[in-house]
Formats: structure tokens, C-alpha cells, sequence
């Protein structure tokens, strides 16, 4: 491999990490699998180069570990999201509480399956 092919696949990883970060912080979750696949590619062929450039290897890592920090963080929201709305489902069902002596009762919901129709 050249040395200005290596730097052509630096280059390249650093813009999609840039991208990567950028559909990150905005909450575009579903450009991130393409730019995951092409991530990998570049990655492989870093691997594979025999000559290395330290310092620009070292800026990319850490572009690396910023953009897994927000997908880290971006993962643990839906997560958040998911449990809070299985906590809405679960209050729906029924409903949680305590009466004076600390004893727990359950209310039971109801559950309106009728399709109303309207003119």
C-alpha cells in the first residue's frame, strides 16, 4: 500500500468519523449502520497497512472513543425510553399504592376495548 494511499483511508476515516458524530448528535440513528459498515472497511485496511502514522492514528482513536461515548449514551436513552413506556403500559393494567398503615393495594384498569364510530 502507498504512503498517500494510507493517508487517503486517514482522511477518509477521519471525515466519517466527523459524519458518524454528527448524525450522533443530531439523533439520526438510522444513517448510523451504513457508516458503521464503512467505518469497519477502513478500519481493516489501516489494520492491514504496513507503515503506521502514530499521531494520526492517535487523533482517530480518540474521535473513536468520542463517538462511542455518544452512541453509548444515545443507546442508554432508548433504553431509558423503552422502560418508561413499559412503566405506562404497566399503569394502564393497573395501579400501585400504599394506604396508611404502608400496606400495598392493587387497582385494577380497566381496559376499554370498543371502537367508537363517528359520522
Amino acid at each position: 500500500m502507498t504512503h498517500d494511499t494510507e493517508h487517503q483511508i486517514i482522511r477518509r476515516l477521519d471525515s466519517l468519523l466527523e459524519i458518524e458524530r454528527a448524525a450522533l448528535l443530531k439523533g439520526d440513528l438510522q444513517a448510523i449502520p451504513k457508516l458503521v459498515e464503512e467505518k469497519e472497511g477502513l478500519i481493516d485496511a489501516l489494520n492491514a497497512m504496513t507503515d503506521s502514522v502514530p499521531s494520526k492514528l492517535e487523533a482517530l482513536q480518540a474521535k473513536v472513543t468520542r463517538n462511542q461515548a455518544l452512541l453509548d449514551g444515545a443507546l442508554q436513552g432508548i433504553r431509558n425510553v423503552a422502560a418508561r413506556m413499559a412503566a405506562f403500559r404497566r399503569m394502564r393494567r393497573s395501579m400501585e399504592t400504599y394506604d396508611e398503615y404502608g400496606h400495598k393495594h392493587t387497582i385494577l384498569g380497566e381496559v376499554d376495548h370498543k371502537v367508537e364510530k363517528r359520522a
